[in-house]
Protein backbone atom coordinates (compact mmCIF):
# COMPACT_ATOMS: atom_id res chain seq x y z
CA UNK A 1 0.00 0.00 0.00
CA UNK A 2 2.79 2.41 0.90
CA UNK A 3 4.49 1.73 -2.42
CA UNK A 4 1.25 2.47 -4.28
CA UNK A 5 0.79 5.73 -2.39
CA UNK A 6 4.39 6.69 -3.10
CA UNK A 7 3.97 5.88 -6.79
CA UNK A 8 0.76 7.92 -6.91
CA UNK A 9 2.49 10.86 -5.25
CA UNK A 10 5.36 10.68 -7.74
CA UNK A 11 2.99 10.51 -10.72
CA UNK A 12 0.89 13.40 -9.40
CA UNK A 13 4.01 15.44 -8.64
CA UNK A 14 5.35 14.79 -12.12
CA UNK A 15 2.04 15.76 -13.69
CA UNK A 16 1.86 19.02 -11.71
CA UNK A 17 5.48 19.82 -12.55
CA UNK A 18 4.91 19.29 -16.28
CA UNK A 19 1.71 21.36 -16.34
CA UNK A 20 3.60 24.26 -14.73
CA UNK A 21 6.65 24.03 -17.00
CA UNK A 22 6.63 22.30 -20.38
CA UNK A 23 2.81 22.33 -20.68
CA UNK A 24 2.17 25.62 -18.89
CA UNK A 25 -0.91 27.59 -19.92
CA UNK A 26 -1.10 31.35 -20.40
CA UNK A 27 -3.79 33.86 -21.31
CA UNK A 28 -3.62 36.75 -23.75
CA UNK A 29 -4.60 40.03 -22.07
CA UNK A 30 -4.01 42.19 -25.14
CA UNK A 31 -6.95 44.35 -26.10
CA UNK A 32 -5.86 46.33 -29.16
CA UNK A 33 -8.77 47.22 -31.43
CA UNK A 34 -8.88 45.09 -34.59
CA UNK A 35 -12.39 45.86 -35.84
CA UNK A 36 -12.15 46.69 -39.53
CA UNK A 37 -8.53 45.57 -39.76
CA UNK A 38 -7.36 42.84 -42.12
CA UNK A 39 -5.59 39.70 -40.94
CA UNK A 40 -3.99 36.96 -43.04
CA UNK A 41 -3.49 33.62 -41.27
CA UNK A 42 -1.65 30.83 -43.07
CA UNK A 43 -3.00 27.40 -42.20
CA UNK A 44 -5.98 29.07 -40.56
CA UNK A 45 -8.38 26.22 -41.25
CA UNK A 46 -7.36 24.00 -38.34
CA UNK A 47 -5.61 23.87 -34.96
CA UNK A 48 -3.91 26.99 -33.62
CA UNK A 49 -4.63 28.92 -36.80
CA UNK A 50 -8.34 28.30 -36.61
CA UNK A 51 -8.43 29.19 -32.90
CA UNK A 52 -6.60 32.44 -33.73
CA UNK A 53 -9.04 33.17 -36.55
CA UNK A 54 -12.03 32.59 -34.25
CA UNK A 55 -10.72 35.06 -31.68
CA UNK A 56 -9.90 37.79 -34.20
CA UNK A 57 -13.16 37.35 -36.12
CA UNK A 58 -15.05 37.65 -32.84
CA UNK A 59 -13.29 41.00 -32.32
CA UNK A 60 -14.46 42.26 -35.71
CA UNK A 61 -11.36 41.75 -37.84
CA UNK A 62 -11.54 40.87 -41.52
CA UNK A 63 -9.92 37.43 -41.50
CA UNK A 64 -8.40 35.76 -44.55
CA UNK A 65 -7.59 32.07 -44.24
CA UNK A 66 -4.63 31.38 -46.54
CA UNK A 67 -4.80 27.61 -46.95
CA UNK A 68 -3.98 24.84 -49.39
CA UNK A 69 -7.17 22.81 -48.96
CA UNK A 70 -10.32 24.66 -50.10
CA UNK A 71 -12.76 22.12 -48.63
CA UNK A 72 -11.22 22.28 -45.14
CA UNK A 73 -11.01 26.06 -45.32
CA UNK A 74 -14.67 26.43 -46.29
CA UNK A 75 -15.69 24.12 -43.44
CA UNK A 76 -13.61 26.20 -41.03
CA UNK A 77 -15.11 29.45 -42.35
CA UNK A 78 -18.63 28.10 -41.82
CA UNK A 79 -17.70 27.17 -38.23
CA UNK A 80 -16.13 30.58 -37.58
CA UNK A 81 -19.08 32.48 -39.01
CA UNK A 82 -21.56 30.44 -37.00
CA UNK A 83 -19.63 30.79 -33.74
CA UNK A 84 -18.71 34.47 -34.04
CA UNK A 85 -21.50 35.94 -36.13
CA UNK A 86 -18.89 37.49 -38.40
CA UNK A 87 -19.53 37.59 -42.13
CA UNK A 88 -16.07 38.99 -42.90
CA UNK A 89 -14.09 35.75 -43.18
CA UNK A 90 -12.82 34.53 -46.54
CA UNK A 91 -10.61 31.89 -48.11
CA UNK A 92 -7.65 32.46 -50.41
CA UNK A 93 -5.72 29.58 -51.89
CA UNK A 94 -2.11 29.29 -50.75
CA UNK A 95 0.22 26.31 -50.99
CA UNK A 96 3.43 27.15 -49.14
CA UNK A 97 5.13 24.18 -50.80
CA UNK A 98 4.97 26.10 -54.10
CA UNK A 99 6.71 29.44 -54.61
CA UNK A 100 4.49 29.91 -57.65
CA UNK A 101 1.44 29.60 -55.39
CA UNK A 102 2.91 32.06 -52.88
CA UNK A 103 3.48 34.61 -55.64
CA UNK A 104 -0.02 34.07 -57.03
CA UNK A 105 -1.53 34.54 -53.56
CA UNK A 106 0.39 37.78 -52.99
CA UNK A 107 -0.56 39.11 -56.43
CA UNK A 108 -4.25 38.31 -55.87
CA UNK A 109 -4.21 39.74 -52.36
CA UNK A 110 -2.61 43.01 -53.42
CA UNK A 111 -5.18 43.40 -56.21
CA UNK A 112 -8.23 42.67 -54.07
CA UNK A 113 -7.37 43.86 -50.55
CA UNK A 114 -6.71 47.51 -49.76
CA UNK A 115 -4.99 46.96 -46.40
CA UNK A 116 -3.08 44.44 -44.30
CA UNK A 117 -2.63 44.91 -40.58
CA UNK A 118 -1.61 41.47 -39.32
CA UNK A 119 0.25 38.69 -41.09
CA UNK A 120 0.28 35.51 -39.01
CA UNK A 121 2.68 32.92 -40.42
CA UNK A 122 1.02 30.01 -38.66
CA UNK A 123 1.20 27.00 -41.00
CA UNK A 124 3.77 24.26 -40.48
CA UNK A 125 4.36 20.54 -40.71
CA UNK A 126 6.59 17.66 -39.65
CA UNK A 127 7.26 15.52 -42.71
CA UNK A 128 9.86 14.35 -45.20
CA UNK A 129 9.98 14.89 -48.94
CA UNK A 130 10.41 17.76 -51.37
CA UNK A 131 8.36 20.77 -52.40
CA UNK A 132 7.27 21.62 -55.93
CA UNK A 133 10.48 23.64 -56.31
CA UNK A 134 12.75 20.88 -54.99
CA UNK A 135 13.32 22.16 -51.46
CA UNK A 136 13.15 19.97 -48.38
CA UNK A 137 9.47 20.19 -47.47
CA UNK A 138 10.02 21.46 -43.92
CA UNK A 139 12.49 24.12 -45.06
CA UNK A 140 10.20 25.01 -47.97
CA UNK A 141 6.92 25.20 -46.05
CA UNK A 142 7.93 26.16 -42.51
CA UNK A 143 10.46 28.80 -43.54
CA UNK A 144 10.92 29.62 -47.21
CA UNK A 145 7.26 29.94 -48.20
CA UNK A 146 6.63 32.28 -45.28
CA UNK A 147 9.84 34.20 -46.03
CA UNK A 148 8.67 34.92 -49.58
CA UNK A 149 5.09 35.65 -48.52
CA UNK A 150 6.21 38.17 -45.89
CA UNK A 151 8.54 39.96 -48.28
CA UNK A 152 5.87 40.22 -50.97
CA UNK A 153 3.35 41.71 -48.51
CA UNK A 154 5.63 44.02 -46.53
CA UNK A 155 4.82 47.18 -48.45
CA UNK A 156 1.10 46.70 -47.88
CA UNK A 157 1.78 46.15 -44.16
CA UNK A 158 3.63 49.47 -44.06
CA UNK A 159 0.80 51.44 -45.66
CA UNK A 160 -1.47 51.48 -42.60
CA UNK A 161 -0.02 52.38 -39.22
CA UNK A 162 1.28 49.66 -36.95
CA UNK A 163 1.36 46.42 -38.95
CA UNK A 164 2.67 43.26 -37.31
CA UNK A 165 4.13 39.95 -38.49
CA UNK A 166 3.79 36.99 -36.12
CA UNK A 167 5.63 33.80 -37.07
CA UNK A 168 5.02 30.54 -35.25
CA UNK A 169 8.26 28.91 -34.26
CA UNK A 170 8.70 26.37 -31.46
CA UNK A 171 10.89 25.62 -28.48
CA UNK A 172 12.22 22.90 -30.80
CA UNK A 173 14.46 25.60 -32.30
CA UNK A 174 16.85 24.78 -29.42
CA UNK A 175 17.74 21.48 -31.09
CA UNK A 176 18.08 22.99 -34.55
CA UNK A 177 21.26 23.45 -36.52
CA UNK A 178 21.73 25.18 -39.87
CA UNK A 179 24.61 24.19 -42.13
CA UNK A 180 24.48 27.19 -44.46
CA UNK A 181 26.84 25.78 -47.08
CA UNK A 182 24.94 22.48 -47.26
CA UNK A 183 21.63 24.35 -47.35
CA UNK A 184 22.67 26.43 -50.34
CA UNK A 185 23.73 23.31 -52.25
CA UNK A 186 21.20 20.68 -51.10
CA UNK A 187 18.20 22.98 -50.58
CA UNK A 188 17.10 21.17 -47.44
CA UNK A 189 17.83 21.16 -43.69
CA UNK A 190 18.23 17.39 -43.50
CA UNK A 191 16.49 14.31 -44.77
CA UNK A 192 16.46 10.57 -44.31
CA UNK A 193 14.26 7.53 -44.07
CA UNK A 194 13.84 7.69 -40.29
CA UNK A 195 11.37 10.04 -38.61
CA UNK A 196 13.95 11.27 -36.08
CA UNK A 197 15.96 12.58 -39.03
CA UNK A 198 13.14 14.73 -40.37
CA UNK A 199 12.24 15.77 -36.82
CA UNK A 200 15.78 17.17 -36.62
CA UNK A 201 15.04 19.05 -39.85
CA UNK A 202 11.82 20.33 -38.25
CA UNK A 203 13.83 21.72 -35.31
CA UNK A 204 16.15 23.43 -37.77
CA UNK A 205 13.21 24.95 -39.65
CA UNK A 206 11.96 26.40 -36.37
CA UNK A 207 15.42 27.88 -35.78
CA UNK A 208 15.05 29.45 -39.23
CA UNK A 209 11.79 31.05 -38.06
CA UNK A 210 13.50 32.69 -35.07
CA UNK A 211 16.47 33.87 -37.12
CA UNK A 212 14.16 35.19 -39.84
CA UNK A 213 12.24 37.26 -37.28
CA UNK A 214 15.50 38.46 -35.70
CA UNK A 215 16.79 39.72 -39.06
CA UNK A 216 13.41 41.03 -40.24
CA UNK A 217 13.20 43.30 -37.20
CA UNK A 218 16.54 44.87 -38.14
CA UNK A 219 15.32 45.52 -41.67
CA UNK A 220 12.07 47.03 -40.38
CA UNK A 221 13.75 49.56 -38.09
CA UNK A 222 12.36 53.01 -38.76
CA UNK A 223 9.12 51.61 -40.18
CA UNK A 224 5.74 51.15 -38.51
CA UNK A 225 5.87 47.34 -38.82
CA UNK A 226 7.07 45.04 -36.05
CA UNK A 227 7.57 41.29 -35.90
CA UNK A 228 7.66 38.50 -33.34
CA UNK A 229 8.34 34.75 -33.25
CA UNK A 230 6.25 32.52 -31.03
CA UNK A 231 6.41 29.22 -29.19
CA UNK A 232 2.72 28.32 -28.85
CA UNK A 233 3.27 25.58 -26.29
CA UNK A 234 3.04 21.84 -26.83
CA UNK A 235 -0.32 21.64 -28.55
CA UNK A 236 -2.66 18.94 -29.89
CA UNK A 237 -2.79 19.78 -33.60
CA UNK A 238 -2.49 18.06 -36.98
CA UNK A 239 1.20 19.01 -37.11
CA UNK A 240 2.34 15.40 -36.71
CA UNK A 241 -0.17 13.88 -39.14
CA UNK A 242 2.70 12.59 -41.31
CA UNK A 243 4.55 10.67 -38.57
CA UNK A 244 4.46 6.89 -38.39
CA UNK A 245 1.63 4.87 -36.84
CA UNK A 246 3.70 3.56 -33.93
CA UNK A 247 4.66 7.12 -32.99
CA UNK A 248 1.01 8.16 -33.03
CA UNK A 249 0.18 5.23 -30.74
CA UNK A 250 2.82 6.51 -28.31
CA UNK A 251 2.06 10.22 -28.68
CA UNK A 252 -1.75 10.17 -28.59
CA UNK A 253 -2.26 9.11 -24.93
CA UNK A 254 0.35 11.63 -23.75
CA UNK A 255 -1.19 14.33 -25.95
CA UNK A 256 -4.66 13.78 -24.54
CA UNK A 257 -3.35 13.96 -20.98
CA UNK A 258 -0.88 16.85 -21.19
CA UNK A 259 -0.87 18.73 -24.48
CA UNK A 260 -2.62 22.09 -24.74
CA UNK A 261 -5.75 22.44 -26.83
CA UNK A 262 -5.56 24.80 -29.86
CA UNK A 263 -7.29 27.65 -28.01
CA UNK A 264 -4.63 27.59 -25.29
CA UNK A 265 -1.98 27.24 -27.99
CA UNK A 266 -3.23 30.39 -29.73
CA UNK A 267 -2.76 32.66 -26.70
CA UNK A 268 0.84 33.74 -27.33
CA UNK A 269 0.10 34.39 -31.01
CA UNK A 270 -2.83 36.56 -29.91
CA UNK A 271 -0.63 38.31 -27.36
CA UNK A 272 1.84 39.30 -30.08
CA UNK A 273 -1.04 40.38 -32.33
CA UNK A 274 -3.03 42.36 -29.76
CA UNK A 275 -0.81 43.46 -26.88
CA UNK A 276 -0.17 47.18 -26.92
CA UNK A 277 3.28 48.51 -26.05
CA UNK A 278 5.40 45.57 -27.24
CA UNK A 279 6.74 47.42 -30.30
CA UNK A 280 10.19 47.90 -28.66
CA UNK A 281 10.38 44.08 -28.44
CA UNK A 282 10.21 43.63 -32.21
CA UNK A 283 12.32 40.68 -33.31
CA UNK A 284 12.01 38.87 -30.00
CA UNK A 285 10.84 35.34 -29.27
CA UNK A 286 7.72 34.92 -27.12
CA UNK A 287 6.42 32.03 -25.04
CA UNK A 288 3.59 31.99 -22.47
CA UNK A 289 2.65 35.53 -23.53
CA UNK A 290 6.04 36.96 -22.57
CA UNK A 291 9.33 37.70 -24.30
CA UNK A 292 11.94 35.04 -23.59
CA UNK A 293 15.69 34.96 -24.00
CA UNK A 294 16.92 32.63 -26.73
CA UNK A 295 20.09 30.61 -27.13
CA UNK A 296 23.15 31.93 -28.94
CA UNK A 297 22.29 30.14 -32.19
CA UNK A 298 18.96 31.94 -32.40
CA UNK A 299 20.47 35.44 -32.08
CA UNK A 300 23.56 35.02 -34.26
CA UNK A 301 23.55 38.11 -36.50
CA UNK A 302 25.96 36.63 -39.05
CA UNK A 303 23.93 33.43 -39.48
CA UNK A 304 20.67 35.38 -39.64
CA UNK A 305 22.05 37.63 -42.41
CA UNK A 306 23.44 34.68 -44.37
CA UNK A 307 20.17 32.74 -44.04
CA UNK A 308 18.33 35.81 -45.33
CA UNK A 309 20.68 36.12 -48.31
CA UNK A 310 20.35 32.42 -49.18
CA UNK A 311 16.55 32.60 -48.81
CA UNK A 312 16.40 35.61 -51.13
CA UNK A 313 18.36 33.76 -53.80
CA UNK A 314 16.32 30.56 -53.48
CA UNK A 315 13.08 32.55 -53.76
CA UNK A 316 14.32 34.58 -56.72
CA UNK A 317 14.22 37.88 -54.84
CA UNK A 318 17.87 38.70 -55.57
Amino acid sequence: MFQLLLLGAVVLGGYLFLTQTLFKRSRCRGNAAVAGKTVVITGGNTGIGKATALHLARRGARVILACRNRSKAETAIADIKQETGSSDVRYMQLDLASLRSVRHFAESFLKTESRLDLLINNAGLVADGRTEDGFGVQFGVNHLGHFLLTNLLLERLKEDGGGRVVTLSSMAYRWGHIDLEALAVNRHLGTGRYSWQFFQAYCSSKLCNVLFTHQLAKRLQGSNVTCYSVHPGVVRTELSRHVSLWQKVFIEPVARLLFLDPEAGAQTTLHCALQEGIEPLSGRYFSCCAAQEVGARARDDAVARKLWDISEKLCGLS
